[in-house]
């Protein structure tokens, strides 16, 4: 009898591990982690575990205690899927983190020039983009001005991207929606590059709708000194990415301490999304495996 009893259970253990190869700790049917913050994965950075279907990988991230979900894309998606992946996080209870508004214009000079037919093409975007935030339950909407015209004062530039997103804020505004402008570090082309200068224009706007997406990476690679820079923007914050650097991987990759960061961040009251905006310093389910492992130790505050 005890003999047929360890023959089952060995059986059984033997088919967990078959479906959750790295253990009930990090894959288990009942395991969910709870974490302190609200992390939001990315689609396909679970896809050598979870596998290519979008609901799926809604499902594993789930699972594993990620209780929301980031798609840079979601604006080129179809109506359907659209739908699909906002029914899954609903029934996942997660929420839906930050599209990006991209008309085509964000990657060269656009806003900054002043020009009719890029604040008409912005604004045309905005009320698309509205939309699809009603369709999927998103919130934010991350807005890139465009590159520097190198042709006009920088203090021109800057009234023409206030005045356009003014113009944006209208749109968004009664629908309760954010627009939350980001600086980037991907080429010194780029208009909307510090914290404090995002801050600023922030503030000249005056609107609900038009606030910082402070992505830790970008900024340490532009500005560093992220917890003081964070005090000194906090009004204007309304969403987090992270990434460490240099390589843009997972948290402990790179020089960024991200457990104190992520503390900061609660202590201050912080309760929002932290989407993961980076790729994975190992490929495959190891890599993956890793990915979870590197936000439980960032999180241990």
């Amino acid at each position: 009898m005890e003999r047929r009893k360890f023959i089952e259970r060995a059986s059984l253990a033997t088919a967990l591990t078959a479906i959750y190869p790295f253990g009930s700790n990090v894959y288990g049917a009942n395991s969910e982690h709870k974490f302190n913050h609200i992390y939001a994965p990315h689609f396909g950075m679970f896809r050598h575990t979870a596998g290519g279907d979008l609901i799926a990988q809604i499902d594993f991230m789930a699972e594993h205690g990620f209780r929301a979900l980031e798609d840079n894309g979601m604006m080129g998606r179809s109506i359907e899927d659209q739908n699909k992946i906002a029914k899954a996080l609903e029934r996942r209870d997660m929420q839906m983190g930050v599209f990006v508004i991209d008309g085509g214009d964000n990657w060269k000079k656009s806003l900054t020039t002043g020009k009719q037919e890029f604040s008409d093409n912005f604004l045309a975007t905005c009320k698309k983009a509205v939309e699809v935030a009603k369709r999927t339950g998103a919130k934010w909407m991350t807005v890139v001005p465009g590159f520097y015209e190198r042709n006009l004062p920088i203090g021109i530039q800057t009234a023409h991207v206030i005045e356009v997103l003014k113009k944006a804020s209208d749109i968004f505004e009664p629908h309760g929606l954010t627009m939350v402008l980001e600086p980037l570090s991907d080429t010194p082309e780029l208009f909307l590059r510090y914290s404090d200068q995002t801050y600023s224009i922030c503030k000249a706007v005056g609107s609900p709708a038009c606030k910082i997406l402070y992505d830790a990476y970008h900024m340490q690679r532009n500005e560093g000194d992220l917890m003081a820079k964070i005090d000194k923007c906090w009004t204007e914050i309304a969403y987090i990415q992270v990434g460490d650097n240099p390589g843009r991987k997972e948290p402990g990759t790179g020089e960024i301490n991200y457990l104190n960061l992520f503390k900061h961040l609660y202590g201050k009251g912080y309760r929002g999304i932290i989407g993961m905006e980076h790729g994975l310093s190992e490929v495959g389910e190891v890599g993956e495996k890793k990915l979870i492992q590197a936000y439980k130790d960032s999180d241990k505050f």
